[in-house]
């Protein structure tokens, strides 16, 4: 209970996952967050396959529930899942909003998993009475948040910055757009009219599981008529920024520093040396790609990696 205790004082886990309230003194043990009373009423009318709610203060806590909290993280971390796809400019409920908008937004987040990658919803095959939601499966020692049979270990921040000397596929010029796709997950730009040379600097998050492959990109063409035209394509390794990110521990404890580098190689669509850093106390990579199957064009991204067992 000292440990568990312990992860309830780190800043994030001060407020409510769901609303934000200070000073949570319940928690959801088998999603991993800690809540508010308010909250926790919610919670726990959604079933304990979904979410099993406890008192950090009154109830006896088994080792495994306590290890499973310790293995999320907390709040910011669950939330980083449960919340990765939340719309743009959408409103999360306060600590005075009235108690439809709570039980809309937990339904929403938990039950019919709104905010995750559509690809990523999980429909369970547990018994109502398994001590464990769906999205976690039983706790193997790992350090890593789960969400069904999908097991992520982090989130990638990229930021699409632009491109130059696209193609041209329509009369004199493109529409261009980015795409990026990370197993069944895709997330996109918007589309630039009439521009070779486009600037975006959209940031476009994606949840990395256990099992990854490359980060793939697209440039296409918007055509209002006909089918998207493609501009373009490269792929990028993840495993340079995630492995030195692994292997040097959290970065919020480091210094600026380069950690890692991606080669240039008649393999790869780097167009010079990408050196994987920490700066600011953040995981961080700039890549430069030429794009392949095209004629021309390049398109350089930000990227960002969050380990979700720090």
């Amino acid at each position: 209970m000292a440990k568990l205790k312990a992860l309830l004082q780190k800043r994030e886990n001060r407020i409510c996952a769901d609303c934000g309230a200070p000073d949570p003194k319940w928690a959801s043990a088998n999603i991993g967050v800690f809540i508010c009373v308010k909250c926790s009423g919610v919670h726990r009318s959604l079933g304990t396959h979904i979410s099993k709610v406890m008192s950090v203060t009154l109830d006896k806590w088994t080792d495994d529930d306590i290890n499973f909290m310790i293995e999320v993280g907390g709040n910011s971390q669950a939330n980083a899942i449960y919340e990765a796809f939340l719309p743009k400019g959408y409103s999360k409920p306060h600590p005075d909003s009235a108690q439809e908008e709570r039980q809309n937004f937990i339904k929403s987040k938990y039950e019919l998993q709104e905010f995750l990658q559509p690809s990523l919803r999980i429909v369970s095959n547990y018994p109502s009475d398994v001590g464990k939601q769906a999205a976690s499966t039983p706790h193997s020692g790992s350090s890593k948040s789960e969400i069904g049979m999908v097991e992520f270990i982090g989130i990638l921040n990229v930021k699409v910055i632009g491109g130059t000397k696209l193609a041209v596929r329509d009369m004199y010029s493109s529409d261009p757009y980015v795409v990026l796709t990370l197993g069944q997950q895709k997330a996109q730009t918007s589309v630039i009219k009439r521009n070779l040379n486009p600037v975006w600097n959209e940031e476009l998050k994606l949840s990395v599981p256990r099992q990854y492959g490359p980060l793939k990109l697209q440039v296409l063409d918007h055509d209002m008529v006909s089918k998207d035209d493609v501009m373009g394509e490269a792929e990028i390794d993840l495993q340079p920024m995630i492995n030195a990110a692994a292997a040097y521990g959290d970065p919020e404890h480091l210094g600026d520093m380069q950690i890692g580098r991606w080669l240039k190689s008649a393999d790869n669509a780097l167009t010079t040396d990408s050196a994987v850093m920490i700066t600011g106390g953040k995981v961080k990579q700039e890549v430069s790609l030429k794009l392949q199957r095209t004629e021309s064009g390049e398109v350089t991204l930000s990227m960002q990696w969050i380990a979700l067992n720090m």
